[in-house]
């Protein structure tokens, strides 16, 4: 495995924000030759990035065979767009990279928990936008290399609404809520370019409610969105892999039933580029 840690820097990046990339040895021994990639954004409420949803979650998902990577992107007092902007950034410099990653650039998936599924999902919403292409200094014809071929959301917080998670919007957001919380709930962003989307939550997460999830499956069902979506019965808020793996240092985080997601997401992924 190639491990390799870039730096990710555009306007109102802080200093830390960078990509870490887990690359499959390319092998003359083996019909692989390219592998898909999944692009992971923990969680944290837009305040940090979580290690429980990081790179436990990266190893997982390579030990099925994918290439991965996770984003460490910029957190309060970092304010949109910045970390929309180094999630683009980032997934241009897989798609710059892909021959020598070996990566098929036609199977890239963003992949976030929590805030990080809202930061995944809104590149899905909003890759085709010249604000995004712009802020990392590409041209319209360079839109395509912003484009997600899918996306994996773990109990994502999505909607500005009724159901929001206050605190990831005033993260995100800071003292521009009135002008951007309506563009930022994503649910009302969905559009035809929007990306193939698998979503799980847990019906009795008390800090992003279920809802957030049901707003997007719903808004991505009316646009004709190939989507999966799981609604485990129980479990708390940021399970990551709900196994003893990711377990809290107070014993929270385990939930036997809802660990299936991960190879739920894997038949997923298998079966969308048939």
């Amino acid at each position: 495995m190639l491990h390799n840690t870039f730096e990710i820097q555009v306007q109102g990046s802080l200093p830390y924000a960078r990509l870490i990339t887990y690359i499959q040895e390319d092998s003359d021994a083996m019909a692989i030759r390219e592998r898909p990639l999944i692009l992971i954004c923990p969680g944290g409420g837009y305040t940090r990035t979580s290690d429980r949803e990081a790179e436990p979650v990266a190893l997982k998902f390579l030990a099925m065979g994918y290439h991965a990577a996770v984003l460490r992107y910029s957190c309060a007092p970092a304010v949109f767009p910045t970390s929309l902007l180094e999630l683009a950034s980032a997934m241009a410099m897989i798609r710059n990279n892909a021959e020598q990653w070996h990566v098929d650039s036609e199977k890239i998936i963003v992949q976030g928990s929590s805030a990080g599924g809202h930061l995944a999902a809104s590149l899905g919403m909003f890759w085709d936008e010249d604000f995004v292409a712009q802020g990392i200094g590409l041209g319209e014809a360079d839109h395509e290399l912003l484009r997600p071929n899918g996306m994996i959301l773990s109990y994502p917080v999505i909607t500005s609404g009724e159901f929001a998670h206050r605190g990831s919007f005033e993260s995100l957001l800071g003292d521009r809520q009135e002008e951007l919380g309506e563009k930022l709930s994503l649910e009302k962003q969905v559009n035809d370019k929007t990306p193939p989307a698998f979503i799980w939550h847990t019906y009795t997460d008390q800090s992003v409610p279920v809802e957030n999830s049901l707003l997007l499956v719903s808004a991505l069902r009316k646009a004709g969105i190939p989507t999966e979506f799981h609604m485990y019965p129980r479990g708390e808020h940021g399970l990551a892999l709900a196994n003893r793996l990711t377990q809290t240092n107070d014993g929270r985080g385990i939930q036997e039933e809802c660990t299936s997601w991960i190879d739920l997401a894997h038949t997923w992924v298998e079966h969308l580029f048939e």
